[in-house]
């Protein structure tokens, strides 16, 4: 194996992970050790890496040859596609042992984990070698020092772990995408995923809570106090806040539409009145609505701004004021394409298009899927009687509400086209060197 003698394992999340080839087939998100039942430290048995839909699979460190800070590189193309799962005896180093609170040896200094490094001896063993450690400070202005430690010289590292901070954990997960880090988050422990959960900012916390599914999304939000959770659903998007108080009995939404601020309230309230299925139940409420006499250079810089979803900023919908919904009289749509290629300081008078009725709000949700298909569109309008808008059904909306309910936990989503008894990851017996009879990979078991 190519690859430093000692790696940081946290300095290894988010790696991408390639086949010989060259092709990335994942990245790393932690890494698997083996406790053993006398003194030594864990021994290292390989990686976890995230595949395309959320797949979490297992790489035996005997299959890596090598190991880099920008990439991964495997010996085999051959991947067992099974579902990742922990074994007894098997710990996860950055989500179990990332911010620990452990105690160094000798005199009992208190202090946090922040990184563990594993070590590959001269017979090609990995295991678990030293352990950075934060000191706590009992000054508020001023950061423990850091000590580089021997695993050995480390109490607190197995077992139940005590209540313990986030920070550490979090940096590990900081720029994964918030589909990702709901991932992430479905792995740990309730208790722990509430822990960071409620570590995240509001803004965070809320698009991590919209990729999450449902079950989950009512368990993190119910361990959140009142007004936390308010402030998290006044975030989040009208729809989304609208999908997950229905999963909550009618008072407890009552409240917490209370605590929200009125104006952040008041959409979330009108989605809630329509029924499930419909297109006012899976629509947003601010899609991109601008007046006929702005110009193409505004509705452009509209489209531009980063918070906006690429369905929202496909295109921008043009009614008489005013400009929230419900709105003065629809008008039509400037498809974003359609801008690129006109003047600046043309109106959006002059290049809107009204050839497709828009939506009522109890369309139904296979018509609006047949509409947007048959028309090729990422979105479309929804108008009141009074043809006012009301909002806006995007693709995005149409895929989540058209898929099983439990689309979005891992456990309930097999990847397409892979082959669940794939050979290639064997994870042998710590005693007898042989490849595990209950590997999925030699044809027996659950696990890995």
């Amino acid at each position: 194996m190519s690859t430093p003698n000692r790696v940081y394992i946290a300095r290894l999340a988010g790696v991408a992970v390639f086949d010989p080839n060259g092709d990335q087939v994942g990245r790393v998100r932690d890494a698997v050790a083996r406790i053993r039942p006398t003194q030594r430290p864990p021994e290292v048995v390989g990686l976890v890496a995230e595949m395309p839909m959320r797949r979490r699979i297992f790489l035996s460190i005997n299959r890596i040859t090598s190991i880099d800070p920008d990439a991964v590189v495997l010996g085999s193309g051959t991947l067992n596609l099974r579902r990742f799962s922990k074994r007894p005896n098997e710990l996860l180093v950055l989500q179990e042992l990332l911010d620990r609170r452990v105690q160094l040896d000798p005199g009992g200094q208190p202090g946090a984990v922040v990184d563990v490094a594993m070590e590959c001896s001269r017979g090609g063993e990995w295991a678990l070698s030293r352990v950075a450690v934060r000191e706590q400070s009992s000054r508020l202005t001023r950061r423990g020092h850091l000590h580089q430690v021997d695993w050995d010289r480390v109490r607190g590292l197995t077992g139940i772990a005590d209540n313990r901070g986030t920070a550490n954990l979090l940096a590990v997960l900081e720029d994964m995408r918030p589909a990702d880090l709901a991932n992430a988050l479905q792995d740990l422990p309730d208790a722990r995923r509430n822990e960071v959960a409620a570590a995240l900012d509001d803004e965070r916390l809320a698009d991590v809570l919209g990729e999450l599914p449902e079950r989950d999304q009512v368990e993190i939000l119910a361990a959140l106090d009142r007004e936390r959770a308010a402030d998290v659903l006044e975030e989040m998007d009208p729809d989304d806040a609208a999908d997950l108080l229905n999963e909550l009995p009618p008072p407890e939404q009552d409240v917490l539409l209370d605590l929200m601020e009125p104006d952040e309230a008041d959409p979330v309230r009108q989605l809630l009145k329509y029924t499930s299925g419909t297109a006012g139940s899976v629509m947003t409420s601010e899609p991109v609505i601008l007046p006929p006499d702005a110009t193409v250079a505004e509705a452009l810089a509209r489209i531009r701004e980063e918070q906006l979803s690429p369905a929202i900023a496909a295109q921008v919908f043009v009614t008489r004021a005013p400009m929230t919904t419900p709105t003065g009289r629809y008008l039509g749509i400037a498809h974003f394409q359609r801008l690129l290629r006109e003047p600046p300081a043309d109106l959006l008078g002059g290049v809107v298009v009204n050839d497709i009725d828009p939506l009522r709000p109890t369309t139904p949700l296979p018509e609006i899927t047949r509409r947007m298909a048959t028309y090729d569109l990422v979105a479309m309008p929804v108008v009141d009687r009074n043809n006012r808008l009301v909002g806006a059904v995007t693709v995005d909306d149409v895929l989540d509400h058209s898929l099983p309910r439990d689309w979005r936990d891992r456990d309930a989503v097999p990847a397409p086209g892979t082959d669940e008894g794939d050979p290639g990851t064997d994870r042998a017996d710590p005693d007898t060197g042989q490849a595990d009879p209950g590997d999925p990979a030699n044809g027996g078991g659950t696990d890995g």
